[in-house]
Order: structure tokens, then C-alpha cells, then sequence
């Protein structure tokens, strides 16, 4: 992996007498440049906005808006798994008259084909003595077959980020070791650092990218203690942010997934459910056998180089495993899946491995035109579900992108003519058996809606009203509730709308509703428990310098602070 081996292949005599038609790299090239325009051809054909994506939003909207980076004003609760996503949506809000929804869509669909370009290059470099058999992009095949890949390159998630940081941190590495004109180590070792901003379970792959680096670099130790604190920066400088800001350790999100507990029998189901209705082992094996006849090129360097991606995606799969998955099919183990490609998303042609990768495109043929989970022409959510095809189903919308497109959902006309018809300050909770919607009043200055999808509902309300979700994900009290037994995955809590009249509801409260007096009345003895207190002041004080270090300090234990869902006496919090 010599500046000397990286080049020898082009400067022979012969290369330059071939016309351009007969060099290796034009086809390797040309291959390339179809992959990525057949990628972003299929994910814009399946463009969306997913309902968790439409979440991210509000956020946003509330950041231009002036009032920071909170779902409700005046309530501080990070309800965005990935700070940098977030950041990069509110800057490009700062563009105007162009929807923020289409800003998440467009942007992630570049991030993806960004991060398929750079792992390309990447295995380009890393195959570069080969380069005189050109090169076929067999992994990308499994990039553009599988409808996961495809439907998360919008969806106005972060997944698309998660693709450009992966195939752009390994590039990096490659790039660093393989050719003399490499970046600088402290920039690569930046970027690797980023990982916990992307999403806080990246941090395994930054940790993977960053040993590699001091590894291939054998820096001394003074220089390795600053390429670490180049990669530490920024994640610890948010990291004091969160903690003094938000009054946790993690997002708040990991708090209503409960991510500290392990359900390993759900989360192999998980891995099942996105390796078995595509036949993914197939192209795996046909992959690795084409690098396994390549053995006998393999140095040092190569094998470390490679062994970055392979051994993120082995911690990055144990870790989805460990915490049971997701309830959207394929999306948490896409990372994984695209780090155990990188390697393999171009491999050299030689009379061996050509055999194999036919073999990969034909897979790639099949999965792309009929391979699919049973589930997804099912008309309703199920256990774990394929959320695109679901709320194309749900709103009617071949591409959900807008959030008014959500509005055509039964459920949120609803909610949305009780919002309507709301008059002054209340607390809005629905009637479960009759779908019926009932006004409570309040002291406090605003509007209260107790829902249960809060994406598209985040961005059709007024900023200045307050969404409270059961599951938690913008309700600190449901977020340290204890979890549903059984509970679906990304759903294990739900706090019933009891205890938000029990927090902002004036009392008495009147007969007729679809609560009784004694149940919130127990839940606001409950909610009087001192730790519970603690995180009402935590979320809602005045940010001064006094709560900030409050909040800073408490954030080591807050976030273990569990109380019963169901209203009880006598209170117990642990």
C-alpha cells in the first residue's frame, strides 16, 4: 500500500498506448458513476418523509424560531437522537421559501449517495495495486437492491448522514495511509470523532476508525493524546451541553427505548426479519469468497483497513441486538449492513472473482424486483412494520413529504378539529373507545395537547402549543415512567393521558370525561414524589447559571429515575 505500489499499474510503458476505451480505470469508473445514478434514482423514486422524521422539525422550527433547541417552548427535552442532523437542518432553514420537509428529504438523498460515493473510492484505494484488473461495484449492488437502503436515504431521518460519516471516516483512513498526498492525521481523527453526534451508538465505530488510525500512524504518545483530543472536541463539548442544558446523560430518546436493557431473543428476530426475506447471506458469502481469492495480495495495512468497517458493524449489530431491534423494518441495522459492505462495495475483476460477482448481480436482480417482507402489504402497523409503504397506505400519499400531507390520516382530522376548536387555554385528551376529544381547563397560559403521534401534529400546530406524548419522546414524565410489559419495539412506555391533566389540568375535574377525579388526583400525589420534582424543574426552570450546573450535576443519576405508570398510593420513584 506504497505510494510506489499505489501507482506502479498506470506508469507502465503500455498504459498510456491504450486508448480510453481499454483502460481499466475508465470502466471502473464508468461502473461507479451508473451505481450511484442507479442508487439516487431508485431512492428518489420511493421519497418520503417518515412521521420520526417530520419530529426532528418541530425542533428545528423552534431553533429559527428563536426559542432553542426544544420540541415545546419552555421545556427542555431533547427529543433528536442526532444533534448533527439537527444542526444541519437548521442551518438550511435559514434558506427561505423552500419547506423544511423537502430541505430533510433532498439532503439526506445527497448524504447517501455522498457516503456510496466515498466508500466506492475508498475500496478504489484500498484495491489500488489490483487496479490494473478494474474493478466492479458487487457490494454496492446490495446498496441499491434493498428496499431498507433505498426508502432511508430520505425519510427525513438521519440515515443518510450515518452513510456519508461511515463511507466518509473510512475514505478518510484509507486515504490517509495508502498515498503520500493524504489529509493531515488531526483532520481525519475530527471526523471520526464525530460519531456520538451523528448517533450516540456511532460512537463504537468512532472508536474502531480512531484505534485503527493510532495503529497504521504509531504516533508517540504525545501526538496520539492530540489526534484523541482533536476527535473528542466537539463530541464532549455537547456532551457538557446536554447534560447541563437537557439534565441527562443521553437524548431523551434513550430513555423511553429504554437502551440500558438488553432483549436479545427480539433483537435476533430484528436481524432475521431484515436478512431472511432478502436472502442477505447469499451476497455476503459471494463477497467474501471474492475477497478471500485476493488473499495472497493482503499486507498489513490492507488487513487493517478493512478490518475497521467489518469490526464496526459486528458492535454495531450486537448493539441493535442487544437493545431488541426497532419497529422500523431494516433501519437500525443499516449502518452495520453498510459498514460490512464497505470493504467489498468494489472488488478487482480477475477470472475468479468474476464468477462470483455475476453471482451477486443476479441476487441484486431478484431482491430489487421481487424480495420483500410479508408484512408489507399489510394494511395496518404490525410489530415491526415497513413504515414507507405503511403511511403511503395511511395518508394516501404515494410520497408522504409534506406534513399537511399527513393531514389526510383519519386520526389527525381529529385531532386537528379539536385544536381547531379549542377555546383559550386547556388540556386536550382524547377518549380512546369513542375517538372523541375533550377540553380541560388550565392555569397555565397555553394549549395542551395529549397525543399520540406528535410528527406530523408537531409541525400543524402552533409552535406556542405544547404536544405531550405518551411514549415519552417530548414528556419527561413519561420518559422515566416504567415500560409496558410486551411493549412494541421504540414503544416500550406510554404514560396514559391521565397524568397530563394531572400536571396542567385544573382541579377539580369535571365529571362527564373519559377520566375519573380519583385517578388524577393519585397521579398528581404521584407526580409530588421528590424526584419527579426534580425533573419538572430540570425540563421547565429558567435556564440560569445555578440550573445549569443543577442540571449538570444531577444528570448523573436523573436518568435512573423510574416511577410506576399506573397512579398509585402510596408513591414510589426509584
Amino acid at each position: 500500500m506504497t505510494q510506489t505500489s499505489t501507482t506502479a499499474s498506470e506508469s507502465t510503458p503500455a498504459w498510456p498506448s491504450r486508448a480510453w476505451f481499454r483502460r481499466p480505470s475508465t470502466w471502473t469508473w464508468l461502473g461507479f458513476g451508473l451505481v450511484l445514478v442507479v442508487y439516487a434514482d431508485l431512492a428518489w423514486r420511493r421519497r418520503w418523509m417518515s412521521d420520526d422524521g417530520l419530529i426532528v422539525l418541530r425542533t428545528v422550527r423552534q431553533i429559527l424560531a428563536g426559542n432553542g433547541p426544544v420540541f415545546n417552548i419552555g421545556e427542555r427535552v431533547e427529543t433528536n437522537t442526532s444533534p448533527l442532523w439537527t444542526a444541519i437542518l437548521s442551518v438550511l432553514g435559514l434558506i427561505p421559501g423552500v419547506p423544511l420537509e423537502w430541505f430533510s428529504v433532498v439532503t439526506g438523498l445527497l448524504f447517501s449517495v455522498a457516503g456510496l460515493f466515498f466508500g466506492l473510492d475508498g475500496a478504489r484505494r484500498l484495491y489500488q495495486p489490483l487496479a490494473f484488473h478494474g474493478l466492479a461495484p458487487a457490494g454496492a449492488l446490495v446498496v441499491c437492491a434493498l428496499p431498507p437502503f433505498r426508502d432511508f436515504a430520505t425519510s427525513g431521518l438521519e440515515t443518510g448522514l450515518i452513510t456519508l460519516w461511515l463511507g466518509g471516516t473510512w475514505w478518510l483512513l484509507v486515504r490517509r495511509v495508502s498515498t503520500v498526498e493524504g489529509p493531515r492525521a488531526w483532520p481525519v481523527a475530527a471526523v471520526a470523532g464525530l460519531g456520538p453526534l451523528v448517533r450516540p451508538d456511532l460512537a463504537l465505530f468512532s472508536g474502531v476508525a480512531l484505534l485503527a488510525l493510532l495503529v497504521l500512524l504509531k504516533p508517540g504518545r504525545r501526538r496520539a493524546v492530540g489526534l484523541l483530543a482533536a476527535a473528542a472536541a466537539l463530541p464532549l463539548a455537547y456532551q457538557v451541553f446536554r447534560m447541563g442544558y437537557y439534565g441527562l446523560l443521553t437524548p431523551n430518546t434513550a430513555l423511553v427505548k429504554e437502551a440500558a436493557e438488553s432483549n436479545w431473543a427480539r433483537g435476533w428476530a430484528y436481524l432475521s426479519d431484515l436478512a431472511q426475506p432478502y436472502w442477505l447471506l447469499v451476497p455476503v458469502l459471494l463477497l467474501a469468497a471474492a475477497v478471500l481469492t485476493l488473499v495472497s495480495t493482503m499486507d498489513r495495512t490492507f488487513v487493517t483497513l478493512a478490518a475497521v468497517p467489518l469490526v464496526g458493524a459486528v458492535l454495531l449489530s450486537l448493539y441493535v441486538m442487544r437493545v431488541g431491534g426497532d419497529f422500523m423494518h431494516g433501519r437500525m441495522l443499516l449502518p452495520a449492513l453498510f459498514c460490512l459492505v464497505l470493504p467489498v462495495l468494489a472488488v478487482p475483476v480477475t477470472r475468479v472473482t468474476a464468477v462470483l460477482l455475476v453471482g451477486v448481480g443476479f441476487w441484486a436482480l431478484v431482491a430489487a424486483g421481487s424480495l420483500r417482507p410479508s408484512y408489507s402489504a399489510a394494511p395496518h402497523a404490525v410489530g415491526v412494520t415497513d413504515e414507507r409503504a405503511y403511511w403511503s397506505r395511511a395518508t394516501g400519499h404515494e410520497h408522504p413529504i409534506l406534513a399537511k400531507d399527513y393531514a389526510d390520516h383519519p386520526s389527525m382530522r381529529t385531532v386537528l378539529d379539536a385544536v381547531r376548536g379549542v377555546r383559550g387555554p386547556a388540556v386536550l385528551i382524547q377518549d380512546y373507545s369513542t375517538r372523541s376529544w375533550y377540553a380541560y381547563p388550565t392555569d397555565r397560559p397555553y394549549v395542551t395537547v395529549a397525543a399520540d403521534s406528535m410528527g406530523a401534529l408537531g409541525l400543524l400546530i402552533p409552535l406556542d402549543m405544547r404536544l405531550r406524548d405518551g411514549y415519552g419522546l417530548a414528556n419527561p414524565f413519561a420518559a422515566h415512567s416504567t415500560s409496558l410489559p410486551n411493549g412494541r419495539a421504540g414503544h416500550q412506555k406510554w404514560l396514559p393521558p391521565v397524568w397530563e391533566l394531572a400536571n396542567s389540568a385544573r382541579l377539580p375535574i369535571p365529571e362527564g370525561g373519559p377520566v375519573r377525579a380519583e385517578d388524577v388526583a393519585a397521579a398528581r400525589l404521584a407526580l409530588s414524589c421528590p424526584e419527579l420534582v426534580a425533573i419538572d424543574a430540570s425540563v421547565r426552570d429558567p435556564l440560569t447559571g445555578g440550573r445549569f450546573v443543577d442540571n449538570l450535576v444531577g444528570s448523573f443519576a436523573r436518568g435512573s429515575v423510574r416511577f410506576p405508570r399506573v397512579a398509585s398510593t402510596p408513591v414510589v420513584c426509584r
